[in-house]
């Protein structure tokens, strides 16, 4: 049975791939877009690869947009918009802090809120919600970020456990560091924040996202088979490897002590000076 399937923040990265990989398998899709420009622009790719999907503007923090979102008729709701706003908690603006969870949790759980009371009636649905390996940890410099997807974490749990007499589906889709650029733009944003900038505590000019990076392609299709529900884990860490070392880290808080290296510069810190961006992984 074909089930469709709405994607959020469709125009480029994950979103994007997933959109067309379903689409080319035969999938009804609705991708959604943030802004009008780029309706055109991935109307025309999809003519181009002969691929057939309906194209939206959804602006998921726009109210208006949210409620024409809610008059489609789907089985499948993959909340995958984000942004990423950089910067350590000591730097960042009131206004970027604010953007970075209007557009990461207000807007996409306000979306969800519509689409899962019509799951509710229906008695059958599935809600994927593209969190990220930040929502289980937390690197230096990517507060805000990290703040967000944890939020989205707690959210997609109560929600998975809310819906479950309902027959409803959910489940998070958690990447790991993917080479689409999301991560390196992330060490660009401090360039419009409204600030002084030879005030802060950081020197962002020096600094970039401090990990290797995969090819996000890998990305593709262990997150079709979370979406059409071929798989029934609630958590789907890509790639696989990453989850022995994420429950590491999640233990050793358990452990960590407030003078655990006081005076010393955190190691992913260092990294963020000294790596490249665009690092790919070998």
């Amino acid at each position: 049975m074909t089930q469709t399937v709405l994607i959020t923040g469709a125009g480029t990265g994950f979103g994007k791939n997933i959109a067309f990989a379903l689409a080319e398998k035969g999938n009804p899709v609705i991708a959604t877009v943030e802004v009008m420009s780029q309706v055109s622009a991935l109307e025309q790719e999809a003519r181009e690869r002969g691929v057939t999907m309906q194209i939206e503007k959804l602006d998921v923090t726009n109210a208006k947009d949210r409620e024409k979102a809610w008059t489609w008729d789907i089985d499948v709701l993959v909340n995958n918009a984000a942004v990423k706003e950089g910067g350590s908690l000591v730097d960042i603006p009131e206004e970027n802090l604010r953007h970075q969870f209007e557009a990461n949790v207000f807007g996409p759980i306000l979306l969800t809120k519509g689409f899962a009371r019509k799951m509710v009636e229906n008695k059958s649905g599935r809600i994927v919600f593209v969190s990220s390996v930040s929502g289980i940890t937390t690197n230096p410099l990517s507060g805000p970020y990290s703040g967000s997807k944890h939020t989205i974490e707690a959210f997609a749990l109560a929600l998975s456990k809310e819906l479950q007499e309902f027959n409803v589906e959910v489940s998070t889709i958690n990447p790991g560091p993917y080479l689409t650029g999301f991560n390196d733009r992330e060490f660009e944003t401090w360039k419009n924040w409204e600030t002084d900038l030879s005030n802060t505590v950081f020197d962002y000019s020096k600094t970039a996202f401090p990990s290797e990076q995969f090819d996000p392609h890998e990305v593709t299709e262990p997150a079709i088979k979370v979406i059409l529900g071929e798989t029934k884990q609630y958590r789907n860490v890509i790639p696989e490897k990453m989850v022995s070392g994420l429950k590491e880290k999640q233990s050793a808080v358990w452990d960590k002590k407030t003078t655990d290296s006081l005076g010393e510069r955190d190691e992913a810190v260092q990294k963020s000076y000294d790596i490249e961006p665009g690092t790919p992984a070998e």
